[in-house]
This record gives structure tokens, sequence and C-alpha cells, in this order.
């Protein structure tokens, strides 16, 4: 049965706040997601929060129900509590009906199966946790293999980050290692690397994406290195008609994704 805590002197209730600060989640291996979606979507791949937070005004919610039923089964927890603990968990004005505590999980360049997926997304030095659960997004509308990260990137376990991915964390897997490695790694199978830049005269549509193709986005502010240009099999660009020079790190990665996604159809 889940127990009840209104009080928020509680000290799970700060533990579970921490888990918003950087340090205390690196420490505790631990990280939030919130919202009934969200966790339904974490629920199907498999992945259960060690605790469950929901209001009692939810309990009978039949997704609420069944995710309760299931964490306690899992030898989690589930806890009942008001919208004012939830809010504070959260930290927004408007908390969602549910907020749950997971274990951080790895992956490995060692565990992806690149003839799993025609599409692989890699991004360099991404900073921004939106512009990381959009391309998350992005991965799972077109059925990519994964998401790789490449250097000193947003942490894809940051409330932020895991509440833009729209429970896409939960149904991509997430790599983070650095170039040399992944290059490496690259080359020991079949894969064609392909890199955004505005440096070619390659129209994005001209250029012909096999399979399995990694699509390769450079910095938001400053781009790719000319190390990381020169180990690609293709650069391509995006034609901008406007003013503007570059497009948004996220919004490139999906347009291109849907091109390769329309050439490997």
């Amino acid at each position: 049965m889940p127990r009840e805590i209104t009080a928020f002197s509680n000290p799970l209730i700060k533990y579970v706040r921490d888990l918003r600060d950087k340090r205390h989640r690196k420490a505790a291996r631990q990280f939030l997601a919130e919202g009934l979606r969200i966790l339904t979507e974490a629920r199907e791949t498999g992945r259960l929060p060690r605790t469950l937070f929901y209001a009692a005004a939810s309990a009978n919610h039949p997704l609420v129900h069944a995710l309760s039923m299931d964490v306690e089964e899992a030898g989690g927890e589930s806890i009942q509590t008001t919208p004012d603990i939830l809010s504070k968990l959260s930290g927004k004005d408007n908390p969602q009906a549910v907020v749950g505590v997971f274990d951080e999980f790895d992956a490995a360049l060692e565990d992806l199966d690149r003839t799993s997926a025609g599409i692989w997304l890699v991004a360099e030095r991404l900073r921004d946790p939106g512009n990381l659960g959009t391309i998350l997004r992005t991965g799972d509308a077109v059925g990519a293999g994964g998401l790789i990260l490449i250097g000193e990137s947003v942490d894809p376990f940051s409330v932020e980050a895991v509440r833009a991915s729209m429970g896409a964390l939960f149904t991509i897997p997430v790599v983070k290692t650095e170039w040399a490695p992944f290059e490496a790694w690259l080359r020991s199978g079949p894969g064609q690397l392909v890199g955004l830049s505005l440096d070619t005269e390659t129209d994005y549509r001209a250029a012909t994406y096999g399979a399995p193709t990694f699509l390769l986005t450079g910095n938001e502010a400053q781009g790719m290195p000319a190390e990381m240009a020169e180990g690609c099999d293709t650069l391509v660009k995006i034609p901008m008609l406007g003013k503007a020079d570059s497009l948004n790190a996220a919004v490139a990665t999906a347009v291109m994704a849907y091109e390769v996604l329309a050439q490997q159809r």
C-alpha cells in the first residue's frame, strides 16, 4: 500500500527536491521525470521509478493506479502526497500529477547494434537541454537507433532535458563519448558519417544516404571542429534563403533526419 507524505520537512522530500541539482543528481545516480505521459512511456519500455509520487486526486486514474501497482511489485515505493509538495519536487507552479525518481542508465558504444536502424543521431558539445530533448523526440519519430553525444554535452538526465524529451529518453539509447573512440568505433563497421555544415556546396537533398547513416550536428554556437568535418564521409548544408545564417541545431537535425528517412523508405 502507498504511504502518505504531507510534510515539507520530510527528509525524502528534501532528497528528491535536491535531484534537480546536477551535483546531487550525479552523486545519487538518480534523476527526476514528471508527468503521466512520460512515466507511462518509461513503463512501456520496462523502466519503472524507484519512487513514485502522485496527488491524492489522481489515485483512481487507471494509468496512475497501474503505475503505482507496478512500482510496488518491482520493489519500489508509491507515495501519495499533496499538489503543493509535487510543486516543490517539480519546481513548477502547476505540477504534473505524478513525479518519479529513476536510477540513471548508461549505454556504451559497444552496446549499440548499428544494423538495427538506418538512422543514428550524433551531436557534438550540445549545450541546450531543450535541443537535446527535441533531438531525442526526433530520433524516436524517425526510428533512429540512438543518440551519441560527443564531448561536454548537456546532461540528458537534467529535469529540463527529460521534460523536453517527452519520454523519448526512455525509448532512444543515449551514449556519451569523445570523438576519438567514436570515430574508431564507427570505422570498425558499416556506416556513413554525414555532417551538417555551412562550409560545403552540397545541398542536403542532393546527397545519397545509405544505411546506416550517422547524422552529425555540431555545437549550437560554434559548429563542428575542423577535425570532425574532415572525418565525415559527406558534408551537406540546408539552404538558407532569408537573413539568418543557420538553423537551430534541433531543427536542422530534424530536417536532415526526415530527408534520410525519405530516401531510405
